[in-house]
């Protein structure tokens, strides 16, 4: 009995990692299928006559002399000035979560240690808000910008998404301060603490994690957003996401896909970086945001 239960679970193991592999290898086929034809031309690797030709490429090799090629990051980076791009990303980014972590950090410790009814209130409120689709909110602050002379700016992007991220900040921050006891304040206080050196020296390196976690999301937020960016910044201050959807514009110019295609290798590949950075951290938050006391 003790051997059959064994050779069950050692089929069952190998069934779970079979199933796991196959899941990893699908999840992973769009980008590496991606990453592989970048360095093709175009005529190979979006071929109708034979899907073959994006693996063997004969067009780029008759092309270029070679069975790979760089022509695609070379005219998305040098020709078409992507880097301007990812600087303007970098820059709403740094700002976005700076700001939407100062005030979510700081927020949600006030209302997890509130003790008033309209606590609630407000965290439903800013839920409504951040449920809304965020095309909403700015249609309805496109006509105040160019009354002020903001529209195209960066700082305008900055301000609108910080606006849309803050109350999922709040709401993710709120939860991950009320698993941590209040005894820690009140011991920090006895201590000779006052509330925002307790919350300093004490809160914020226990649920350092969960601060982590939330700053990964409001950072994907700003680092992939369209619609947002697309509305309010002007051509020369698109942020990368954007800048990928004007290369191919409305009609078809030879190359640019291409162009589009390393782009869209080049804004996927650094999240693939910081995931595996920070994976610990963001699981260790999730789990902390997930489990009382």
């Amino acid at each position: 009995m003790t051997a059959l239960t064994q050779r069950r679970s050692t089929a069952l193991n190998v069934l779970l990692i079979g199933i796991l592999v196959a899941w990893m290898l699908m999840a992973a086929f769009p980008f590496l299928w991606t990453l592989w034809g970048s360095f093709k031309v175009e005529g190979d690797f979006f071929s109708k006559a034979d899907w073959m030709n994006a693996l063997t490429g004969p067009l780029t090799q008759t092309e270029t002399g070679s069975t790979f090629t760089g022509a695609g990051y070379h005219g998305a980076w040098v020709r078409e000035a992507f880097g301007l791009a990812a600087i303007n990303t970098v820059i709403v980014c740094l700002f976005v979560v700076t700001i939407s972590l100062t005030f979510g950090t700081l927020g949600g410790y006030a209302l997890s240690r509130s003790t008033y009814r309209y606590t609630f209130w407000f965290l439903i409120i800013a839920l409504i808000f951040r449920a809304m689709p965020p095309i909403t909110l700015v249609s309805g602050y496109l006509p105040v910008f160019f009354q002020w002379n903001m529209w195209g700016k960066l700082s305008t992007a900055i301000i609108v998404l910080v606006a849309i991220n803050q109350p999922f900040t709040l709401w993710m921050l709120h939860s991950f301060f009320k698993n941590i006891p209040k005894d820690l304040d009140e011991s920090a206080m006895v201590d000779g603490c006052n509330r925002f050196q307790a919350f300093r020296h004490v809160i914020v390196p226990v649920m350092w994690p969960g601060v982590i976690t939330t700053g990964l999301f409001s950072f994907l937020l700003a680092y992939n957003d369209f619609a947002v960016t697309a509305m309010i910044l002007s051509k020369e201050n698109q942020t990368m996401v954007p800048k990928i959807a004007s290369f191919l514009g409305t009609t078809q110019t030879k190359g640019n896909v291409m162009f589009a295609v390393a782009a869209v290798v080049s804004v996927t590949a650094p999240l693939f970086v910081m995931i595996m950075v920070f994976q610990r951290q963001i699981v260790s938050g999730l789990t902390a945001g997930a489990v009382k006391g």
